[in-house]
């Protein structure tokens, strides 16, 4: 019995999942906004009461690695350490993009999307104005194009649309539509970053011993952090 906890705090959702061998066995979360530093923890241990677990019961801890948000990661990041430091137990990273293209992979039918043998998915997590972190998969889940920061306009996926039907999803694709005019270009809403979806990864990566180093793990950021100006100098006279 391999009992895997995951935590998402990458984007605007704070959500705990609970998987035994590769199957979701029950979840929690929020999509109410950056309430990750109250929320997380009493999540997970709202899950492991609810199914009657103890941490030392677990397998592993898999995190949402990233990119997307600074703060969010970093909460998420602390608290699977803290529980694999304390219960000796082994840190898996997985992408939220990744993970999100494997639920939208899984469930194209119940989308309405059709299986051809060219299709690309490519998820969208908002960043700033019109720039979304994105990759490219293909219905295997082989990466077709690394992850990135995009500022996306008419022509940003135009030599991929052209060739191949893609899905674009998650919470940056909708602010992406009205400059993605292509026949080939087919959106999928209310698809967002989730532990529920994460399941599945985190058996491969615990099979194929694929552990982070929980010392020293940082989350993938893609961009480094810049404060925001604060709006009002209390130190000013």
């Amino acid at each position: 019995m391999t009992m895997i906890l995951n935590l998402e705090s990458s984007t605007e959702v704070c959500s705990v999942s609970i998987a035994e061998n590769g199957q979701l066995i029950d979840f929690v979360e929020s999509d109410e906004g950056q309430n990750h530093a109250r929320l997380l923890s009493v999540f997970a241990q709202e899950l492991m009461n609810r199914n009657q677990l103890e941490f030392s019961q677990l397998k592993a801890v898999a995190i949402s690695k990233g990119p997307g948000s600074y703060t969010g990661l970093r909460i998420g990041v602390s608290l699977a350490k803290g529980i694999c430091f304390a219960n000796q137990i082994p840190l898996i990273a997985i992408s939220p993009l990744k993970s999100m293209s494997d639920h939208v992979r899984s469930n194209l039918a119940e989308y309405g999307i059709s299986p051809s043998p060219g299709l690309l998915l490519c998820p969208m997590i908002d960043a700033r104005r019109m720039e979304v972190y994105t990759a490219l998969y293909d219905r295997d889940l082989q990466e077709v194009e690394a992850v990135s920061a995009k500022v996306v306009d008419s022509s940003t996926f135009a030599p991929q649309l052209e060739k191949h039907p893609v899905v674009f999803f998650g919470n940056g694709a909708a602010k992406c539509k009205s400059e993605i005019d292509h026949p080939n270009a087919l959106f999928i809403s209310d698809v967002k970053t989730s532990a529920q979806f994460m399941c599945s990864l985190g058996l491969k990566a615990y099979e194929n011993n694929q552990f982070e180093d929980v010392a020293y793990f940082e989350p993938f950021y893609l961009k480094d952090f810049i404060a925001g100006i604060p709006r009002k100098n209390i130190l000013k006279k």
